[in-house]
């Protein structure tokens, strides 16, 4: 067993060496489809694609009076938090945000500190909320990428809408889509490591809560009894405690920011951290590529690290 964590631990180390980048490239231009998947799908590195949403209206009419005028009354979910971290570990919890169902200006009111909200607000629901819940913005950009929907043979599972505050954090975890994530307004800042860094990263398992806002504006935590603990990781990469967790020493980060007008292409299962700035903006195409042969190969990397036990 030593001897195949020994092995598993080289072969992380050796992805760095042989072709992952020590930073997250630019590319000037949407790609030729083709292309595209040769030089990043495939070998699964993530890049920054700029002026390929140039051609979105929503870079220009996005403003609080637009949104205001067009979305405004419309009631949509918002996840509340008293920290800014949802969906993250707190102690021996993993900690799930009140979802609260709120107008749009309701929400555009307390980024503007037009009202207080006794908490963190966080426009996230991710099951295609931007079709589902706002489909009067839909004109406003493009339904799909299509070099990347011709690179990967099928449309996108899920076109997700993003805004809140700059509080709001995602903790690290990982997707099993292929993400494209633009960036309409303001800034997003990400951590990002590789799957090949798996067993350099901490997980543990929690039993699942979710907060709840009392009457009298205080935050409490909630038990989800009955429900199955949830596999996490407690790291925090901002402030990594190296003394329980000494393995991820040996983890790479790349960090990078992505401005208005930008789009990351965030390969499946790379493991990311999310920050932004206040009242930022942002959209994402998730495909589903659950069942290819990148996302077997690396589950089989999963799968030998914690039988290792390296981490």
């Amino acid at each position: 067993m030593e001897s195949l964590k020994k092995r598993v631990t080289e072969f992380s180390l050796e992805a760095h060496e042989l072709y992952l980048n020590q930073s997250v490239p630019y590319l000037e231009e949407s790609p030729d489809p083709l292309q595209f998947y040769r030089d990043w799908i495939g070998p699964n590195k993530p890049c920054i694609i700029r002026n390929a949403l140039s051609h979105w209206p929503a870079l220009s009419r996005w403003t609080p009076d637009y949104l205001r005028e067009k979305v405004g009354s419309k009631v949509i979910s918002v996840a509340v938090t008293p920290n800014g971290f949802a969906d993250a570990v707190n102690g021996d919890r993993f900690v799930m945000p009140e979802e609260r169902r709120m107008s749009f200006s309701s929400v555009l009111d307390i980024l503007e500190g037009k009202q207080q909200g006794g908490g963190v607000f966080y426009v996230q629901k991710q099951c295609s909320n931007l079709l589902d819940e706002l489909p009067e913005l839909t004109d406003d950009l493009q339904p799909h990428v299509s070099w990347m929907s011709a690179a990967l043979g099928k449309l996108p599972d899920a076109v997700n809408f993003w805004l809140g505050e700059a509080r709001a954090v995602t903790s690290m975890h990982k997707d099993h889509y292929e993400n494209l994530y633009c960036v309409v307004s303001g800034e997003k800042n990400f951590i990002l490591l590789p799957p090949t860094d798996r067993p350099f990263i901490p997980y543990g398992t929690y039993q699942p809560a979710v907060y709840r806002q009392r009457d009298d504006g205080e935050f409490e935590v909630v038990d989800q009894t009955g429900s199955e603990k949830v596999p996490w990781i407690p790291l925090d990469p901002l402030d990594p405690d190296l003394d329980r967790y000494p393995e991820y020493r040996r983890a790479r980060p790349l960090r990078c920011s992505v401005k208005a007008g930008e789009m990351l292409y965030l390969p499946s299962l790379w493991f990311h951290h999310v920050q932004q700035s206040h009242g930022c903006i942002a959209v994402n195409f998730w495909y589903d590529m659950e069942y290819d042969i990148k996302y077997n190969y690396f589950q089989l990397l999963e799968a030998l690290s914690e039988v290792t036990g390296s981490t």
